[in-house]
């Protein structure tokens, strides 16, 4: 098995350990050939090279991509990994509050304001 292969297969299996199947089923049913080749690159590194290494565990690294799209307002993957880490990764309402509230000092309160709009909204379709 080639390295990017085998780094493909070990990034779609921490893919759909940190979102779900069913939302990596719906996005690979969704692919085409415009986005097709970007579905691949990221599961091989997003998912197969950094996701998977040793140093941090998955509950840091989702504080991390959390934090991270607050700053950046990138709101759809905000709401994609907020629901990951409440379905998915243990997270409680609570651990998204404090992401935000430590997000707002060194982001800006707006962005915080939004993050938790957005937040506030997942967790009321997730009860």
């Amino acid at each position: 098995m080639t390295d990017e292969k085998a780094r493909y297969e070990q990034g779609m299996t921490k893919r759909r350990k940190v979102l779900g199947d069913a939302w990596v089923d719906r996005s690979l049913k969704n692919k085409n050939p415009l986005t097709a080749e970007f579905q691949e690159l990221i599961t091989r590194y997003a998912w197969g090279e950094i996701w998977t290494r040793p140093h941090y565990d998955e509950r840091t690294r989702r504080v991390l991509v959390i934090g991270t799209l607050i700053a950046l307002g990138s709101w759809d993957e905000f709401q994609l990994h907020v629901r990951a880490a409440l379905t998915e990764g243990g997270f409680t309402a609570d651990d998204i509050k404090e992401i935000i509230l430590q997000q707002a000092i060194y982001v800006g309160v707006p962005a915080a304001n939004h993050a938790f709009k957005e937040a506030a909204a997942i967790i009321a379709e997730l009860k």
